[in-house]
């Protein structure tokens, strides 16, 4: 595998802090969230920011890998677009599943696949359709969990190997979930480094989070916690990553704040070199050049095809999994039950955030924060989301509207009107709200 060209000490971008990030001494490149730009129309930010050599790299997180479905072509391609537009040198994503289509849902979030053999199998398979689709090099995240699943034949360290020894992917490693998986799991990060490759490390990503009862929530809205630079210590003892990113996207702090994180982090990376024997993957080579990894790096074994047998009981343990978190069915057997609560309510908490901040009237209209979280979260637990936040947001209004809410008269038609104006249509008659209680009922 050839060396990773070197990124050095960056920052997530945000449409918030972008102006902050632009003022940041010492940046040396920046992640986007591809879903999040539009190619043809970059924020002036980024432009800026391109223009002053700064490189530029789009991180997806809807392509759902490690779902049991293939690949959506054209989310594929809608990645590769970000990543022409940016000149970056690669594109990243996560080893998670984010959907299942049969029933229909959407996790909002990003979900553990389990560690099995048919998990890794239908993993390796979509991992090589999006390598051929793609115009660079892919690299894939170990994500945060708070549960794990039953029956699991594999480690964590395990099952990342092999996935690059069959798909010749890179990975990129968040230090910050090793800690998470340690609280919420009882992993140990250690254990993971020792096992995984790291001569296959495109990047690291480092974020904070807080622990409320015993779990610790990846919450990226939190400073980065002193355990979480330990555990990038360690790896930096291993090998010398070719970059090191700062993950913030909530609750963002002043910018002296910012620059005093960057700062610890570049202390840590900067520390000393990597322990005797290992081998740095910082390369010195020129980045963005639109060369793909090799194809056959690492793919050994296991090319053939993936039997539908495999993915249909992948997709059948993901949907009962998926169907407990979002729409109250039972927790499949196996599962620790609490978690999968915890979790639930997590989903829930951020669906009601993101359709807040993409639909910021609604709060306004309902009289404030609180009466539309409490409204959010009721009409969420009969109503999985099946199509992305946006239209999360048009079926929460509808949904009021159906049941005659709000009860005020005045927010009542500015929320017909809201809905309207989005939805491209009148609001429902009486007696079709009537019907469609009626129906939602007798379901």
């Amino acid at each position: 595998m050839k060396p990773m060209a070197h990124l050095g000490v960056g920052i997530g971008w945000r449409p918030e802090i972008a102006d902050a990030v632009e003022r940041l001494s010492g940046l040396d490149w920046v992640e986007v969230v591809a879903e999040n730009v539009c190619p043809g129309h970059l924020p002036e930010s980024l432009l800026r920011l391109r223009e002053r050599g700064t490189r530029v790299v789009p991180h997806g997180v809807s392509l759902g890998l490690g779902g049991a479905d293939r690949p959506d072509p054209a989310k594929l391609a809608a990645l590769g677009e970000r990543a022409v537009a940016l000149g970056a040198p690669l594109v990243t994503e996560h080893i998670a599943f984010v959907r299942t289509s049969s029933p229909v849902l959407e996790a909002g979030h990003l979900l553990p696949v389990p560690r099995t053999r048919d998990a890794l199998d239908v993993l390796c398979e979509n991992v090589r359709i999006a390598q051929d689709a793609l115009p660079v090099p892919l690299a894939l995240e170990n994500i945060a969990a708070l549960f794990s699943w039953p029956g699991e034949e594999l480690t964590e360290g395990q099952f990342l190997t092999e996935l690059v020894e069959r798909t010749g992917v890179r990975l990129l490693i968040d230090v910050a979930n090793l800690h998470t998986n340690r609280v919420n799991r009882g992993e140990d990060p250690a254990a993971v480094l020792d096992a995984i490759p790291l001569e296959a490390l495109a990047y690291v990503h480092v974020a904070g989070g807080i622990e409320r009862g015993g779990v610790w929530h990846d919450t990226h809205a939190h400073p980065v916690p002193p355990v979480v630079l330990d555990l990038l210590a360690e790896l930096r003892s291993r090998v010398e990553p070719a970059g090191v990113l700062l993950e913030r996207d909530d609750d963002f702090p002043p910018e002296a704040e910012l620059a005093g994180e960057l700062a610890a982090i570049r202390a840590v990376v900067t520390a000393g070199p990597a322990a005797p024997g290992e081998t740095a993957i910082a390369g010195s080579g020129p980045a963005g050049t639109g060369q793909k990894a090799d194809p056959g790096a690492g793919q050994a074994s296991h090319q053939g095809p993936v039997e539908e047998s495999a993915r249909t009981r992948v997709a059948l343990g993901q949907a009962a999994l998926l169907s407990a978190l979002v729409a109250g069915t039972p927790v499949p057997e196996g599962f620790d039950r609490r978690r999968i609560r915890v979790q639930a309510r997590a989903l829930a908490a951020k669906r009601a955030d993101v359709v807040a901040k993409l639909a910021p009237e609604l709060p306004v209209i309902l009289g404030g924060p609180d009466p539309y979280r409490e409204a959010f979260l009721s009409y969420a637990k009969g109503r999985p989301m099946t199509s992305g936040y946006r239209r999360d947001a048009l079926d929460f209004a509808e949904d009021l509207l159906i049941r005659d809410l709000p009860a005020d008269p005045a927010a009542r038609r500015r929320l017909t009107t809201w809905w309207r104006d989005r939805a491209g249509a009148r609001p429902p008659r009486r007696i079709v709200r009537w019907a469609r209680t009626l129906a939602g009922r007798a379901a």
